[in-house]
């Protein structure tokens, strides 16, 4: 296996195509339950059930993806062909899931099941390729925590920039209609997206060369179901992206409705969560050359259960300063662990094929994809649950009880998922010298004392 550096410019162009993976990320986090009941005219719970059920859609396409990622290569290689080919069919899954025909509420439902299953394919397209891209870029684990730095940075950014720009350009592009607004303004930036996968195809290289086993599915699953530090990252990306999406979902009716603001303040209010996310990716990078990872993984999900709390207690409605400055640490400590994690996956890869003598690859990243996904999902049927129960009405003045929930699930609940996944990590075991010690011995080496991360001791089999 060939270890090199990464170029400024490379990790720039690797970062451009996280900046396209998040064009539909950002829709789906952070406006697209608001958007569903309250533009689209959906029931909170529809919504709820239609993101669930998309899971069961991404229970086969992301393995089977995966798959094909391990299966075929071309004379672009392994993963960057996709970037290429789909690029095209991706930012036009974007605009029709912006797209509101006229017609009655049944109809309407069945678009929305048809326009968002088929985003879902195209994003499994694009994002199964793309996470496992860092495992073929280079094999020096400095290097690709350093890639990944840049890719969580131009995610964020492509972030702020939808957040906040989208809200505002549907106002001014719709001229009073909200649903042509919305379809004008995301169609606008899924063009943007498809630049930037071109511009990671054509600037980026395939230049590691893995031996990838030929393995059936279920082998490969089995063989995957041994590597328990795999399966500890698959949990702690469960965990934290239902926390990540409930609160990210929730903003805008957080900041509309109990806040007592406009669409435009809740795009202000989703961004500074964004920007302190940005902040968390640099000071993420510096951290981490001087401090274990494992540890700051672990200990920033139990700090940020805390702050969760504090907010809910501390923010009354109609707080809006308070709020703003609660809700910028919240975010700040909650992706203070997005680089260390994405770099892990790579590595907990080496691990398994040490432990088991089989290297399991597509299949590891395309079932780490799905965790992602499936948090979504769970996030999202967990928020149209809730907001039915708390009796919330798109559009109409809330009641104390429907604000109470609407904080609680902004704040205290997704604190919860996150303080399990703080107890999660303690469970996960390759540090920066655990990994150097596995490359240079090619065996698994016994864990040195604690070093922040359990007392799990693994034997090769």
């Amino acid at each position: 296996m060939q270890s090199s550096k990464l170029s400024a410019f490379e990790k720039v162009g690797f970062g451009a195509g996280d900046m396209a993976v998040n064009v539909m990320i950002a829709a789906m986090f952070y406006f697209m339950q608001y958007f569903y009941t309250d533009i689209f005219g959906l029931k909170p719970a529809h919504v709820g059930t239609l993101f669930l059920a998309a899971r069961f859609v991404d229970a086969l396409s992301d393995p089977l993806m995966g798959l094909v990622t391990d299966k075929f290569k071309s004379r672009h290689g392994r993963f960057r062909p996709y970037f290429l080919y789909l690029s095209i069919p991706y930012g036009f899954a974007v605009c029709l899931l912006f797209t509101t025909p006229d017609f009655d509420y049944n109809a309407k439902l069945v678009w929305a099941y048809l326009t968002y299953l088929f985003a879902t394919l195209m994003f499994t397209g694009i994002a199964i390729p793309y996470i496992s891209y860092i495992g073929v870029l280079t094999s020096d684990p400095q290097e690709r925590l350093s890639a990944n730095g840049y890719r969580m940075f131009f995610a964020k950014i492509a972030n702020v920039v939808i957040v906040a720009s989208v809200p505002e350009l549907a106002q001014w592009w719709g001229g009073g209609d909200s649903a042509k607004g919305y379809q004008l303004a995301m169609g606008f930036m899924s063009l943007v997206g498809v630049g930037l996968l071109m511009m990671c195809f054509f600037t980026t290289r395939e230049r590691v060369e893995h031996v990838v086993d030929k393995k059936p599915l279920g082998e490969q699953a089995k063989l995957l179901l041994k590597n328990d530090q795999w399966l500890v990252l698959a949990g702690a990306c469960m965990l934290g992206t239902i926390g990540y999406a409930l609160r990210g979902g929730v903003a805008f009716y957080y900041t509309i409705y109990f806040l007592g603001g406009t669409e435009s303040m809740a795009a202000k209010f989703t961004s500074a969560g964004i920007v302190a996310s940005i902040a968390a990716m640099v000071a993420s990078t510096w951290i981490t050359k001087r401090f274990c990872k494992v540890k700051l993984f672990g200990w920033s999900q139990l700090l940020l259960a805390a702050i969760s709390a504090l907010m809910f207690f501390a923010v009354a409605p109609g707080d809006i300063v308070l709020a703003f400055v609660l809700y910028f640490i919240l975010s700040f400590v909650a992706d203070l662990h997005a680089p260390i994690f994405w770099s892990a996956i790579a590595e907990a890869v080496d691990y398994g094929e040490a432990k088991t003598g089989k290297r399991v690859s597509g299949l590891a990243f395309g079932g780490i994809s799905f965790c992602q996904k499936a948090g979504t999902g769970i996030a999202g049927f967990i928020t149209g649950l809730l907001l039915t129960y708390f009796g919330y009405q798109a559009g109409e003045t809330q009641s104390q009880f429907t604000m109470t929930g609407i904080a609680l699930t902004l704040t205290v609940i997704p604190g919860l998922f996150h303080f399990l996944l703080g107890l999660l990590m303690r469970r996960y075991i390759i540090t920066d010298d655990y990994y150097h010690r596995l490359k240079e011995s090619g065996a698994l080496p016994a864990v040195k004392g604690d070093a922040g991360s359990g007392s799990v001791a693994p034997t090769a089999s």
